[in-house]
């Protein structure tokens, strides 16, 4: 199982503090998703030598709307293992799903965004993940709380009618944050989303890292030729 998480500049803890909790926890590896005006500076390779886990490049899109967001998309792709988009407005969550070169829409429920029918068949034909972060769950109270995982709820029965592609976190900004996989499991049947949801969730950023790096890895980019990186997705 993965985690996915920010960290300094964007997030309190370094990279490496975050990993070495990660890897006592029991998480296989770490996707590192700094917001985009945030980047991290590490040492993937040392740190996976070190803690014997897997450290994976990525990104989170924060835009002001689906202009500034597929700009963003272009410039990070070729860089980048694994490419999120935030929602949490209809138009970022549907310029999201509709965007085969996203991985994942993160918070698409956030701030009044939604997910419909339209969007669900969107994000399986494009293969766009939906997250289901659980940080408010973990850090909130009260009738915030219980409208998060309402809110969640919702998502998981869109998810499991159109067979929607999805990932799960506890969005941690700090090592502090982290939970182990069998807290996260637990807190899935807790709230009605069932431990095994939250395992296959936690499961697929690694999947999706592998399915990049191979896409990666055999493609070839000609001077003046964009990258072709989802066509070999099944």
């Amino acid at each position: 199982m993965y985690e996915a998480v920010h960290a300094q500049p964007d997030g309190e803890s370094t990279v490496a503090t975050l990993v070495e909790t990660a890897a006592a926890y029991g998480f296989e590896g770490v996707v590192v998703r700094n917001h985009s005006n945030a980047r991290a500076s590490y040492d993937a390779t040392e740190l996976r030598a070190e803690h014997d886990i897997d450290i994976v490049r990525g990104v989170e899109i924060r835009a002001e709307n689906p202009q500034h967001a597929s700009g963003a998309v272009g410039n990070f792709r070729t860089d980048e293992t694994i490419v999120v988009v935030e929602g949490g407005t209809n138009d970022l969550n549907r310029f999201a799903v509709e965007n085969e070169k996203v991985d994942v829409l993160a918070h698409p429920m956030a701030n009044g965004g939604d997910v419909n029918h339209v969007m669900a068949k969107a994000a399986v034909e494009n293969g766009v993940r939906l997250e289901f972060s659980l940080a408010d769950v973990l850090r909130d109270h009260g009738g915030h709380r219980v409208r998060v995982i309402q809110s969640l709820r919702k998502l998981a029965e869109i998810v499991d009618y159109y067979d929607v592609p999805y990932v799960v976190s506890a969005d941690p900004f700090s090592h502090l944050a982290l939970r182990a996989p069998r807290e996260l499991r637990a807190l899935g049947d807790a709230i009605g989303l069932s431990s095994t949801f939250v395992e296959d969730g936690l499961d697929e950023w690694g999947r999706i890292a592998t399915r990049n790096r191979r896409i990666q890895s055999e493609s070839f980019i000609e001077p003046g030729v964009e990258r072709g990186r989802y066509e070999a997705d099944n």
